[in-house]
């Protein structure tokens, strides 16, 4: 088939949304200190997006590695409230560091070890186990979504004897929101 002069080529790229989002300064990596797991006691670290932060949260990835010579088990929680002592990481950057000036997130990363118990809200959607001296990687593709005041929360479970050394990392992006589908506040 022939193309007459006269008609203009046009070209259509398709690229991933991680890639997308990163490119508009939207995505975000960022991982806990190592936190330690044992003699009966809980660690976990999540994401956490603020009640004011106007944005909605997509998390995109997360990894856990475990340091240690026995498996630790990792339920992961949807919209879990803090527990124990929290600490904020700032192993937190943006993916695209091209931009000028550098983004900052609304999400937090925030963890807490030697916490007894699982968290008292939210929902406990699923389980991983980790094995030994491994890494668990897990692609969500930005499929579980969380307003302001939501929590997306790995919790590492003490194991019956020895310790457990780990970090747990996340891939996000953050979108605003237009408006808020639960009381219309944001606009």
């Amino acid at each position: 088939m022939e193309r007459s002069d006269q008609e203009p080529l046009s070209k259509t790229v398709n690229i991933p949304n991680p890639l997308y989002q990163s490119l508009e300064g939207r995505y975000f990596v960022g991982q806990t200190e190592r936190i330690s797991v044992g003699k009966g006691k809980n660690a976990w670290g999540g994401l956490i997006n603020p009640f004011k932060s106007g944005i909605d949260l997509f998390v995109n990835a997360f990894t856990i590695t475990n340091h240690s010579d026995l498996s630790v088990e990792a339920e992961i929680w949807f919209n879990a409230l803090p527990f124990g002592e929290s600490k904020i990481s700032r192993k937190v950057t943006p993916a695209n560091t091209a931009l000028f000036p550098l983004p900052e997130p609304e999400v937090k990363i925030a963890y807490a070890e030697g916490v007894r118990g699982i968290p008292e809200k939210g929902v406990m959607a699923f389980r991983r186990i980790v094995p030994p001296k491994s890494t668990l990687a897990s692609d969500e593709d930005g499929k579980f979504i969380f307003p302001p005041n939501g929590s997306f929360t790995i919790v590492l479970i003490a194991p019956a004897n020895g310790i457990i050394r780990a970090e747990i990392a996340f891939g996000w992006f953050e979108e605003k929101i237009k408006k808020n589908r639960r009381t219309d506040k944001w606009q």
